[in-house]
This record gives structure tokens, sequence and C-alpha cells, in this order.
């Protein structure tokens, strides 16, 4: 076989997060997000080393597995859900399945695997969205929406999604017509023109406020130089206008009574970085307030624009009371938090711990969390703004047990050896991309530690991605 060869062939074996792998000629053949028992034709893409991979150009005939009669209706364009064609119940089968096969595969050790407990919801789940300004295919209408599936360009309007409540897509259409309108252009990656780059927007499960912010470059130009934050005097008088005539329509638009809930708050972000993500390089309010409220297990937690907080708050509180059953009894001991986001997992633990400390390197949720934790009565958290690589040298004592909480890639190679050295008896991992997890346990293992158990906490059905927590000890 060759680069470009037009083959078919079924599904044979999945892998976590989205490996699929189809055995052809003798050979095996990668494909990204294809679902166990599928029969493809596929284009072969790539052959190095003798590694095969192939992308799909046809699906001859469904899995067994694809049982939803009623998938999303963005489905075959979007590139977000790859398992709306399941039921929620083979969802749940197959990430069993291939969880567990990850990590029986990342040690040689026994432990005990505790199956994926599921969403308890799983539509409507998600209670914050990051929507691209872009076009469906090159030169045509202004979108906003999520990237077409296989694309890094192209954008699908995405007015049904399933997984976010419908005050997010009510929002989204409101502010693609308002632009489309006025024919304003959305930034280009290549050339690095234009204005619009997001939509982001936050909603509280408990009181359904929503925040709004749209991020847009400085001006309607060219973005010179990414390096340099935007100057409040850099946006132009039109630009302004523009912003401010946009916050008024969202505002008396959504006061009309369309929303579920209601506009907490809505803003402006600045971003002139090359990098297609959300980041902050200056945000105005425009109305309203800058936060919302979200309740989890009886407790109040500010949840500002840019702030880490779980997007899934009915699964948060599964996914923290794992937590805490594999923490067991915690009074008269004190436990770092790292990777503590706004302290939700500290704040949560305080009553019954001696003391927990939190370490946070966004110093927005840093404040957040220490507000949280006023507000909840709590006086035995303490909560630092630095890196974990950094501040773990300054701690100055050892606890009995470390909760870590990593971003995607996991710990930092240079922090992990430290965070160890620190001996605690205990430590419980939670981690949202568990492959990152497997690579951090053979250097956990390697310190003595052993994993003890470990499940999973489905806290993004309807895509391929689950979270794991893990209970590790050391003799």
């Amino acid at each position: 076989m060759k680069k470009g060869d037009i083959c078919k062939g079924t599904i044979v074996e999945s892998c976590f997060p989205d490996s699929a792998y189809i055995e052809y000629e003798g050979e095996k053949i990668l494909i990204k997000k294809g679902i166990l028992g599928q029969t493809l034709e596929f284009a072969i893409t790539k052959k190095k080393k003798g590694r095969l991979e192939g992308r799909v150009l046809n699906i001859i005939e469904k899995s067994k597995l694809e049982n939803n009669e009623n998938p999303c209706i963005h489905y075959e364009l979007c590139g977000g859900c790859t398992y709306q064609t399941l039921s929620y119940e083979n969802q749940l089968k197959l990430k069993d399945k291939q969880l567990r096969e990850l990590m029986e595969g990342a040690t040689d050790k026994d432990f005990k695997w505790e199956g994926v407990i599921p969403s308890p919801k799983y539509l409507a789940y998600r209670n914050k969205m990051e929507f691209s300004f872009g076009d469906e295919r090159k030169d045509g209408d202004l979108a906003l929406g999520m990237h077409k599936k296989g694309s890094h360009y192209d954008i699908v309007n995405v007015f049904e999604c399933k997984i976010v409540d419908s005050d997010f897509t009510k929002i989204l259409e409101l502010t693609l017509n308002f632009f489309k309108e006025r024919k304003i252009s959305y930034f280009h990656k290549n050339s690095h023109i234009g204005f619009l780059r997001h939509l982001l927007i936050r909603r509280s499960e408990h009181t359904g406020e929503i925040l709004v912010s749209l991020v847009t470059t400085s001006s309607f130009g060219f973005v010179e130089d990414p390096n340099t934050l935007p100057k409040p005097s850099v946006l132009g008088t039109d630009e302004e206008i523009v912003i401010k005539e946009w916050a008024d329509y969202i505002k008396l638009e959504t006061d009309k009574g369309i929303l579920n809930g209601s506009i907490g708050g809505i803003l402006h972000t600045k971003n002139d970085s090359y990098a297609d993500a959300v980041l902050n390089q200056g945000t105005t309010l425009l109305h309203g307030k800058d936060y919302i409220i979200e309740r989890l297990n009886g407790l109040d937690f500010k949840i500002t624009p840019f702030s880490f907080f779980q997007t899934n708050s009915k699964g948060a509180e599964v996914l923290y009371n794992v937590t805490g059953k594999y923490l067991g009894d915690t009074a008269g001991k004190s436990v770092f938090d790292l990777y503590s986001g706004t302290g939700t997992i500290a704040q949560l633990l305080a009553s019954e711990s001696e003391k927990v400390y939190g370490v946070e390197i966004v110093e927005e949720a840093v404040e957040a969390a220490i507000e949280n934790a006023k507000k909840n009565g709590l006086d035995n958290c303490e909560f630092i703004a630095g890196d974990v690589l950094k501040v773990v040298d300054t701690l100055g004592f050892n606890p009995d047990i470390i909760i870590l909480d990593p971003p995607r890639d996991g710990i930092h190679p240079k922090a992990l050896p430290k965070i160890l050295e620190f001996g605690a008896k205990k430590i419980v991992y939670i981690s949202c991309k568990p492959t990152s997890f497997v690579r951090d346990l053979k250097i956990m293992e390697a310190a003595g530690y052993r994993m003890e158990k470990c499940v999973g906490v489905d806290m993004f059905p309807n895509t391929v991605n689950c979270e794991c927590v893990v209970l590790l000890s050391r003799p």
C-alpha cells in the first residue's frame, strides 16, 4: 500500500480516546475518530516507518453500537461530538472498555477498575463554550460555531447544538446576524487581517445567569505585533461604536424573555495573538457584572470569564464526590490541592481537613478562590498564585495528602519529581486526559507509588473524552 490508495475495511480495534484500527492485507491502519465495528472506505494519508494512517471517505456500514436514531443535525459536519450516533448506554460501554484497557496496559501491578460513572445530564450539560468566527467554505458567508470535521479553517453554524442549553445558540445566532448585517470580517489566520475571533459564553447551572464575551482583535485592520498587549487607545472609534451597538443589541433582544436564564454580564475581550485560541489581552465590561455564581454540593463559587471551572456542573458534583470518597477521612490532615483552579476541591474538603493549600497559576482564578472561601465561611484554606513547578519549592512542609488536577497535558516533567519528594502517603490524581496520567504514572511508580483503584467519570457525553480519578498510595 502507498499514500493515496483507496481501500475498504472494518474497524476491529478502538483505543482511548479516538484511535481506531483497520486490519487490511496484513497491515494495521490507524483511523482517527472511527467507531468500533464501522465498515469504511478510506484513503491512505501517511506511510512512515511501517506505520499507516488513513482518512475516512465514506461509511459503508454503521457499527452495531450506532443505535441512536436522533443524533444532532450538525453531526455530519461538526467536528465536536464523535459519539452522537451511539445511545448513551453504548457510549458508556465503549468508554469503559477503552479506559480499562488503557489502565491495564499502563501497569503490571494489580488495581481495582471501578467502571465509568455516567453524567447526570448527557444533553445540554456544558456550562461553557468557545465559538469561533469564520466561514463555512472559502470566501463564503460569515459563520459562527464549531470547526468543521477534519478542518482547521472551515466553521459550521451550530444553531441546534445538543450539548449546550438553547440559551447559548440563541445568543450565538443573534451575534452572527448582527455582524453579518454590518459585513464585518472575521480574523483570517494566514493574512492576520480581520476583527471577529470568538464568542465565549458561560452559564450557571444553579442560577441560569449568563456571561457573554466577544473576542476580537484591536482593530478592523492588520494585526502587526501579536506579542504586544493592545493599549486602551488602540481600539478606534468605529470599532468601539460597533462593540457597544452589539452589546446593546444582545441586551435588548434577550430582555424580551427569549432565554431560559438571564444575561448576567456582557464583555469585550481583545486578543491580537496569532494563536487560534481564546486569550485575554484586556477585557472591558459593557453590561452587568463580570462573573456568575455556580453552586456545587452546597457551596457557592464565583466564576469569571477566564477562570478554570469544570465545564459540566452536574458532572463536577459527581467527580468531587468520588474524589472525597477516594481521599477518605481527612480530619486533622493537611492537604495540597495542586492546580486548584477556583478552589472548588479545596473548599469542598476544607470542612473536614485541618488545612488545605491550593496552588494555581491563573491569578484571576486564585482571586476568585480566595473570595469564594470567604463567602463560604472557610478560614482554613490558603490559595497561592504561581506555577506549581516553582511554588512547591516554597511550601516548606510535607502534606498528608496531595490532590493533583493538572491541565490536559498532565504535570510538568520537572514538577512531578518535586511533588513526589513530599512523600505524601496518599495521592488522588484527577485527569481530564487519561493518556497524560498514564505517562505520569511511570514516574510515580518509580518513586514507590502504586495505583490502588481508578474510576472513569463521564464529564463529556457524546464525545470521545472522559475524566478519570485515580487513588495512589505509597507504603
